[in-house]
């Protein structure tokens, strides 16, 4: 295995490990990529095109579901609020996405930038899971299940993924957390966060691949392979994992995971012992 393809395979892991945790994948990514040295024009398409991958976990892991809304999505009730709910809450970031993704890249794509969002996103988990009534057994839950979500329901959780456009902030973390801030279970929030991102990382793989289509060649598609595969069965393994884990856990060491690692890499870069592109 050449360097290159090592480096698609570091990155599928971290990719698959991280989208569907409050951690952030792309912060991850950036300073994976950082720290490898695979922070060009080109990097910053793999790393948004290997979220397809992970996302073909999510079918995977609820094909049964995806395949009965296929069926009844021109004649089941059921089905199309789901549809609906998924199209609604996915516009807001798909609206700011195509406005802001440019300068969001110029800016924040870097480091430090993403240590920041890291601790602050950190903090605000520790504040929505310590405030009262929002204990593990406190809560007292408005949706127990996912297709009891309304429409402003789908909303609000997808006005809160826009502010995953900032990279460090985590898509399933501000879904999830946004959404049992408005009432959602835990289970509803982390259910509801994977199935958008189905449309979410498909339309971001999309556009990516479209938009920078002059910087890829034929030679690309086994890296971009390799990665997409690599993401695709860390994120199954995670996915399986987290499902268990919040029937009897909350969100709290995420929390301090991300402050954590945010206040080492501002410590790096304030001190110089690594020298993070900026």
């Amino acid at each position: 295995m050449s360097e290159s393809y090592l480096i698609a395979v570091i990155l599928g892991i971290v990719e698959g490990l991280t989208e569907f945790l409050p951690i952030s994948s792309t912060g991850h990514l950036i300073v994976a990529g950082d720290l490898l040295g695979y922070h060009s024009e080109k990097a910053k398409v793999f790393e948004i095109v290997i979220q397809t991958g992970a996302m073909l976990a999510i079918v995977w892991e609820y094909r049964q579901r995806f395949f009965r809304m296929a069926q009844g999505a021109f004649g089941d009730p059921l089905a199309q609020r789901f549809i609906r709910n998924l199209l609604i809450a996915f516009i807001p970031a798909g609206v700011m996405g195509l406005l802001f993704n440019s300068l969001i890249k110029s800016y924040l794509f870097f480091a430090v930038p993403v240590a920041l969002a890291f601790i602050i996103g950190g903090m605000i988990i520790l504040w929505v899971e310590r405030k009262p009534g929002a204990g593990q057994f406190a809560r007292v839950d408005r949706v127990v299940n996912v297709d009891d979500m309304t429409w402003q329901d789908a909303l609000k959780v997808g006005i809160a993924q826009t502010f995953a456009l900032i990279p460090g902030t985590s898509r399933s973390g501000a879904t999830i957390i946004g959404g049992m801030l408005f009432g959602l279970s835990r289970k509803v929030a982390t259910e509801f966060s994977f199935f958008l991102a189905v449309p979410t990382l498909m339309a971001a793989g999309g556009y990516s691949l479209i938009k920078h289509r002059a910087l890829l060649s034929a030679d690309d598609i086994g890296f971009f392979a390799v990665g997409s595969l690599t993401a695709f069965v860390s994120a199954f393994i995670c996915v399986r994992w987290l499902l268990r884990y919040i029937a009897t856990h909350d969100f709290t060491v995420f929390a301090w995971y991300r402050i954590a690692f945010g206040l080492v890499i501002l410590a790096t870069s304030h001190w110089g012992v690594i020298q993070w592109p900026s």
